[in-house]
């Protein structure tokens, strides 16, 4: 496998690791919202002067075998609720499939869509002296300030109510007209028996779809200029990957997350952990994992924010809770987030124009981040700017000092991010805290403390995790169709159709048949139980399936590309770590005190110290505090312990 690089875009920052020859080499970039493709290129550039020790885009390009690219912008949309907003068209009759989806969640579904309904008659479609008039729903949404509608019909076929009203709606208003607005016919996206699922799928692929769309081809053309071996691949949240014209906008949500949680994967079982709790903390989220057994908790039916969508989906909690997310005060108590304020403006002490308060000034303040080395030394932090934002944002709106506000908000972060994980997953005495993202390590011995968690493991690769973890991903393709009848000719005939999509699409990626793998499965839904049955060699239906309510068949093309590495590394006590230097910061008694200040590159394997300690790298900083002891692994990643002797 020749060079490849891996491309992990936040909300404030991207992180950029690239494989090669065994060395892994690492760079972040801010995040540009107003234009992706630029902080994409921007990666570009930084990693090969990296590499390279000069700025060399083409050599790189020249070399890669493959580049993957994962994002959480989808994520972070859905929490910040910020996009477009859309226009839902149901058939006459149908206002029960909006009432139970709003009340599967109000806040989302009125986010999505609110009031922005009509209804049309289904028996109109193949009127022509009606078309006109049933077509104005579409000016009536947009006259309701919907930029993107959504077509889904409760209706015993569905997919050909909704292909009469497409054609005729493209008849009334031709996509080539401007100003003419895109639709999304959910049968078109998906198919599936639950109209609930259906609904919630176009709802949010086509909120997401927009900020997906324009980037992602730009990039790619872009990319294509530097005649690049293979086309850009988009690692989506199933755990594999496909080119940008065959991935779905929401099989993008979570991608960046469940990136980390591949890697989580294979360090779980080098260090033989069998109860891991992750927490990946970005700049606008924090996503809680739970790894045991070194099964990821993965939904054949996933959910977005609690809603239910036709996707598989790895169980990741997101909170909106970052390294930029708003610090504030509400009715006298403290708010954190969901809020962010992004690479632009940024912090407060980013001095870019922000003046709202976040974790970052807080940490800055109390002495844990140096303001000229922070970010690898690219980005010189303002201390004066950020005690004003706190100042004036929380301090004086408490009636406190600002080091006492210091405090309330660390002690508010960390209580929100250890209460969403424990409501995310019951901690037991075996389970130990994994921590990463850019922001991971700082905050993680005071967070596993509030969880109850003793022992925290802090990967060297932290900073850029999930762009390291989306590096063993294979390339794959999936699909599922409701059979029409539950008989072994619709069996057959669905069985057929959807090899010959997959040899399709595994050939434009660039492998033939025989090349990649199959797997393909039957779910039986009966009421509310559902079963599932492995097609062998023989794509036959079996007999207990013919008398149930629904039978799917789901199929997936696989390329592998990931190998396994069984080695175990070891953590042993070698000679003590030698410091190199101090710092001084504030304790929560809120007096001064000096630490020592331990470099992860200087460490050798087996160095270890007591805290209260800071530990740093290029492009992460880790407070060890008193009644913690960390030691560096074999591998050189970091284990800290609670009350290790």
């Amino acid at each position: 496998m020749g060079m490849l690089v891996n491309i992990d875009n936040g909300g404030t920052l991207t992180d950029i690791c690239v494989l090669k020859d065994k060395n892994v080499y690492k760079t972040k970039t801010l995040t540009t919202p107003y234009d992706l493709s630029k902080c994409f290129f921007d990666g570009l550039k930084s990693i090969s002067t990296v590499i390279y020790g000069e700025e060399d885009v083409a050599k790189l390009l020249m070399e890669v075998e493959h580049i993957r690219y994962s994002t959480t912008q989808g994520t972070n949309a859905i929490v910040e609720r910020k996009g477009p907003k859309l226009g839902l068209i149901l058939n006459k009759g149908n206002a029960d499939l909006a009432k139970r989806m709003r009340k599967q969640d109000e806040d989302l579904f009125d986010f999505l869509a609110g009031d922005r309904i009509v209804e049309v008659d289904l028996a109109d479609l193949g009127d022509e002296a009606k078309a006109a008039d049933t077509a104005t729903v579409i000016t009536r949404l947009t006259g309701m300030g919907a930029n993107r509608l959504v077509v889904c019909f409760d209706a015993d076929n569905a997919a050909h109510s909704e292909a009469q009203f497409k054609r005729l709606a493209f008849d009334v208003y031709p996509r080539h007209l401007l100003g003419a607005v895109p639709i999304l016919f959910a049968s078109e996206l998906v198919d599936d028996v639950s109209d609930d699922r259906r609904g919630w799928t176009a709802l949010t692929n086509s909120f997401l779809h927009p900020a997906m769309e324009s980037f992602l081809y730009n990039a790619d053309n872009r990319l294509r200029e530097y005649r690049t071996k293979n086309p850009l691949l988009i690692f989506r949240n199933d755990g594999n990957a496909s080119r940008v014209a065959k991935t779905i906008a929401l099989k993008t949500y979570s991608s960046g997350p469940r990136g980390g949680m591949e890697g989580v994967k294979t360090f779980s079982k080098q260090y033989n952990l069998s109860n891991v709790m992750t927490m990946d903390v970005g700049g606008t989220t924090t996503d809680i994992g739970h790894l045991v057994d070194l099964e990821l908790n993965e939904e054949r039916r996933g959910k977005v924010e609690g809603v239910p969508i036709s996707f598989a989906l790895c169980e990741i909690h997101s909170q909106g809770v970052g390294g930029s997310s708003i610090l504030s005060v509400k009715d006298g108590a403290i708010q954190v987030g969901p809020e962010s304020v992004g690479a632009v403006p940024g912090p407060a002490s980013f001095g870019r124009g922000g003046k709202s308060s976040t974790i970052t000034d807080v940490n800055l303040l109390l002495g844990l981040l140096d303001p000229s080395t922070y970010f690898g030394g690219g980005l010189k932090l303002d201390i004066d700017r950020g005690r004003a934002a706190i100042d004036e944002n929380v301090a004086s709106p408490l009636g406190i000092s600002v080091d006492e506000a210091l405090h309330k908000l660390r002690e508010a972060y960390e209580q929100k991010i250890a209460d969403g994980m424990k409501d995310f997953g019951d901690v037991a005495k075996d389970t130990v805290l994994l921590a990463f993202g850019g922001a991971g390590p700082m905050n993680a011995c005071g967070i596993a403390e509030l969880a109850g968690i003793s022992t925290v493991y802090v990967p060297k690769t932290a900073a850029v995790f999930s762009a390291f973890g989306i590096g063993s991903c294979d390339i794959g393709q999936s699909y599922a169709v409701v059979l029409p009848n539950n008989d072994q000719a619709s069996l057959k005939a669905a069985h057929a159709d959807l090899m010959e999509r997959a040899e399709r699409d595994m050939f434009a990626e660039g492998y033939a048949k025989g090349d990649f793998d199959v797997n393909a499965l039957l779910v039986s839904e009966t009421g509310s139980k559902e079963s599932t049955h492995q097609l062998k060699s023989k794509v036959t239906l079996p007999k207990a399936l013919e008398k149930a309510d629904s039978v799917t068949l789901e199929l997936i093309a696989t390329k592998r590309l990931k190998s396994e590495d069984d080695k175990q590394v070891k953590i042993k006590k070698g000679k003590a770590a030698a410091a190199s230097g101090s710092r001084t910061i504030v304790g929560s008694d809120l007096k001064s005190q000096d630490v020592s200040v331990y470099s992860v590159n200087d460490m050798k394997p087996g160095a270890h110290a007591a805290g209260p300690a800071v530990i740093e790298e290029d492009y992460f900083t880790c407070l060890v505090r008193e009644g913690w002891e960390f030691v560096v692994t074999e591998a050189g990643d970091i284990c800290l312990t609670k009350g290790a002797k």
